[in-house]
Order: C-alpha cells, then structure tokens, then sequence
C-alpha cells in the first residue's frame, strides 16, 4: 500500500500525521478537515458505528474505494448485510473488477476472512460487519492493519459503543434531515474529538427513515452481476481458517470450512 500511494498520482493522499502512519483523503472537505493527518488512517482500524445498516456507510466510503480500484488494489467485503447490488456500486465509482464479496458461516470464520484480507498483498482495503467480536481480535486485527499498511473498516451496531475499543477512529452516522447525514466522531487517536460534520451522500441516506435499499445494496440482486475473482493470496474458498472448529456458532455451518466467496 505505501508503494501505492508513492507512485499513483491520481490517488487523493492525505498528510502524515507521524513517521508511521499516512491518511488518504476521505473525499470530503468537511470531514477531512476533522480528521488528524485530513484523511482516513492508513494501517489502523477505523469503526463505523450505526443504528441500522444502511445510513450511508458505503456512499461515505465510496470516494476513498473508488480511488483504490482506480489503482489496481482489491476491496474486500466481509459478511455485507445484504448483497451488494452492482449497478450502484458502478454508479458510486467502485471497480466491480475489483471486489470481492466474503460469506461466511461464523464468527471465527469471518475474523480469520478479515485477518487475510489484511495480510493480503493485493488487497488495498477491508470492509467488514462483524455481529460481534472480543477486543482480543479487534487489537489483532488493528496490528494486522498496522503491520500491512492497510484501511480496515469495521462496520458495527451501537452497542459495541458499551465496550472499549482499540481501533484508531470511530465514528457514528445519524440521519440529519435536510443538513445531510451527521457523522459524530467519537474517538481519533491523536486528538481530541471534534465537532461533527454534516455531508450530504443522497437524498435518502437523510431522511430518518431510510432503509438499507437506497445504499448499493439488494435482497435479490443476481450473484453472477458480482464482477472481479479472488486475489491469488489468500485464496478464502479454498484455506481453512485455522481457529474454525466445531464448537463455532453465530452464522450457520459448524463444519469448519473455510469462508465462501462471491466473484
């Protein structure tokens, strides 16, 4: 990822905030201007934190993922709500080429499908919706981000906010009406938390009544539209996640394989 940011000029970087960690602009002037370095943390975690899935959590990251297809990097999506619905995703600016949708079965399953998506060297960010996970794996998957120089989101509901937290930024999305959704940022490592920032996403990412339909996502949305294969490393079909075993609840199966991908 550093080599990334040094050699493609069309990808929007932010300022160092130390000698160890870079940002990249978010795409948004107003949240930017909040954010330490002006721009995401790049190898940090950063959480977003919602009511309900679907208040804009992919139109805020759109800008950012855009720009990482645009440079030849993976996207990896971990246990989305729903499936992607591709034609948003295209209109947002997002490389389908470049996507790779992860389904797995449980939870030990889908921590380990984020921790190779982070050791991958192809992968250039990691979007997860974890239901739960101990802060033992959150700091693992922190110091995998950090290790690999990498963006991890970790899209969460609002009682993971009762629980301390490792990762470098959380944030929370809440609808704002006609001021556009309002994004509270609640924890930035290295300063104070600021004021919020309003963005205006779309007209129905600000109404309080939004539903997931109106963000790139569909119940029914055809697989065979999921666009882009798995990059060479690691291959989730086809390696077993060392930590799954028959004890393992949460999302289905109790069979220990590894996480099935959509491409």
């Amino acid at each position: 990822m550093n080599n990334l940011i040094e050699t493609t000029p069309q990808l929007w970087k932010g300022r160092r905030v130390n000698h160890r960690q870079q940002t990249l602009s978010t795409g948004y002037a107003r949240l930017d201007a909040r954010l330490p370095g002006g721009g995401w943390p790049l190898g940090a975690v950063s959480e977003v934190i919602v009511r309900q899935p679907g208040l804009g959590e992919l139109s805020l990251l759109s800008p950012v993922l855009s720009r990482i297809g645009e440079a030849g990097q993976w996207v990896v999506l971990v246990d989305p709500p729903w499936l992607p619905y591709p034609p948003a995703l295209q209109a947002r600016g997002i490389h389908l080429g470049r996507l790779l949708v992860v389904r797995s079965r449980n939870e030990q399953e889908s921590l380990w499908a984020c921790e190779q998506a982070l050791a991958s060297g192809r992968g250039g960010a990691l979007m997860a919706w974890p239901e739960r996970i101990p802060f033992s794996r959150l700091r693992r998957l922190q110091l995998a981000a950090q290790e690999h120089a990498k963006l991890a989101f970790l899209h969460r509901p609002e009682r993971a906010l009762e629980a301390p937290s490792p990762a470098a930024l959380r944030l929370k999305l809440e609808p704002g009406g006609n001021r556009g959704t309002r994004v509270d940022l609640l924890k930035c490592r290295g300063s104070h938390p600021p004021d919020p920032a309003w963005i205006r996403f779309s007209e129905y990412a600000n109404t309080p009544h939004h539903t997931s339909g109106h963000e790139p996502f569909a119940a029914n949305a055809p697989r065979s539209l999921l666009a882009g294969r798995a990059p060479a490393t690691p291959r989730a079909g086809s390696v077993h996640p060392r930590d799954a075993g028959t004890g393992d609840t949460g999302r289905g199966g109790r069979d220990g394989r590894a996480p099935r991908t959509d491409h």
